[in-house]
């Protein structure tokens, strides 16, 4: 008998748990280590950020939900992993695996820019605990009759899909409390270009954002280096193509909130100590072709914590994202692959590194499709509408309905890729 262990039960960890656990059978154990005891969709936090969702609507208690599958729960912080031994250390607890599966998560790096971050001088959503306090700021923020607002992201991040999500999502708000003209926004971002999302753009992102921001009255700052955040100014430096820095903006603010860079949790950075092939200078996961570690081939890697070079290089870093169904992809390919090994064989499932996003914008909503990630594409669409608002909305009562019950069928071919016709796109 296996045990398969996955670090991790967002949005990736939880659904790899499942279907591993289908896939193998009850021949086989299970074990999910979580420093949270709850499921939270984190595609909602912007939605919970401006009081449209409760915590109660987008979380729900892991225990239960993997007991009825048989698959084992550890709540609480991995604190040490030993490749070694095949070990991993919950505090004192010892947890001995077959085979690992890293979905951490990342760790959000505040301290990097001065005065970011929730101990800071700005909100985040990016996780459902930060999104609940970021509510009940927004409230008062509004109570008191709004102000100017920042919003954006810093060098070095690379999910930049839920700053526009949040950006257009307030706008929204504001305007249904009737307060929009007194809240002058501005987008902060280390893009080259508004739309560029981490990708090199997709489709004409660029236009299609630069024009619902111009309709928004949303300012924009590109090529942007935050130098510090306080309560009521953000301090930026614009630079050039060649990154020298060519104006030092003081931008008012009364709220502010802008997505950091990512780095590897500790005890995932920590494994450079073993050797130095497991992870990156940021501490994300070195991996193969198939989802699997260079250094050890029972340790395998999926989601944010997985090391991809930037499609491009920009005058400001900024990485690359790993959206929703680019996760999915590497949650089956890594069943699969370790489903091949446990019967003696080699590794033959490679994900499909597709970056397929759907973000709300209050009112409406956009859809990019890249097909391949990294260019030159197959595949480079966009497109903004009503649907695309209500499908974010289906879409979220979808996955949430799948991990209660344990559904592990892939959410985003069923759902998603239907919706927005891409196995008619790749036909093209």
């Amino acid at each position: 008998m296996a045990h398969i262990v996955v670090i991790g039960a967002s949005t990736g960890g939880l659904p790899f748990a499942y279907d591993i656990k289908k896939t193998l059978g009850s021949g086989h154990q299970v074990t999910v280590i979580s420093n949270n005891p709850n499921f939270n969709f984190i595609p909602s936090n912007p939605w919970l950020a401006v009081g449209w969702r409760s915590e109660e609507d987008i979380s729900f208690e892991l225990e239960p939900r993997l007991k009825r599958k048989d698959i084992n729960l550890i709540v609480g912080e991995a604190t040490k992993i030993k490749p070694n031994d095949n070990q991993v250390m919950v505090g004192d607890q010892v947890v001995d695996y077959d085979y690992l599966v890293l979905a951490t998560g990342p760790k959000l790096a505040f301290d990097e820019v001065e005065g970011l971050g929730p101990d800071g001088h700005s909100v985040s959503i990016c996780t459902t605990a930060h999104a609940k306090v970021a509510s009940s700021e927004w409230e008062t923020f509004c109570n008191n009759g709004g102000g100017p607002i920042v919003v954006g992201a810093v060098q070095g991040a690379s999910c930049f899909g839920p700053a526009y999500e949040f950006a257009t999502i307030m706008d929204t708000d504001l305007k249904k409390r009737g307060i929009r003209d007194k809240c002058p926004m501005t987008f902060v971002t280390a893009e080259p270009y508004i739309g560029h999302l981490g990708l090199g753009g997709v489709g004409d992102s660029k236009g299609l954002l630069e024009s619902e921001f111009r309709q928004r009255h949303i300012k924009w700052i590109t090529n942007a280096k935050v130098a510090s955040v306080s309560a009521d100014t953000v301090t930026v430096d614009e630079v050039d193509d060649a990154g020298k820095t060519i104006k030092t903006h003081e931008v008012a603010t009364k709220h502010t909130m802008l997505l950091p860079a990512f780095k590897g949790v500790d005890a995932v950075a920590k494994l450079a100590e073993v050797d130095a092939g497991y992870v990156n200078p940021r501490g994300f996961v070195m991996i193969n072709s198939h989802q699997q570690s260079p250094v050890k081939d029972n340790i395998f890697s999926l989601g944010v914590n997985v090391a991809i070079p930037p499609v491009e290089a920009t005058p400001v870093m900024c990485g690359t994202p790993k959206t929703g169904y680019m996760i999915e992809s590497m949650v089956t390919a890594i069943v699969h692959n370790i489903e091949d090994m446990i019967a003696g064989n080699a590794p033959s499932h490679i994900p499909t590194w597709n970056a397929v996003c759907i973000a709300d914008m209050g009112d409406t909503g956009a859809a990019f499709v890249a097909m391949p990630q990294i260019p030159p594409r197959n595949v480079t669409w966009a497109k903004k509408g009503k649907m695309m608002h209500l499908a974010k909305i289906a879409f979220e009562k979808f996955f949430i309905r799948n991990m209660k019950t344990g559904n592990s069928e892939p959410a985003y071919q069923k759902y998603i890729f239907k919706m927005l016709g891409i196995e008619r796109l790749k036909k093209k």
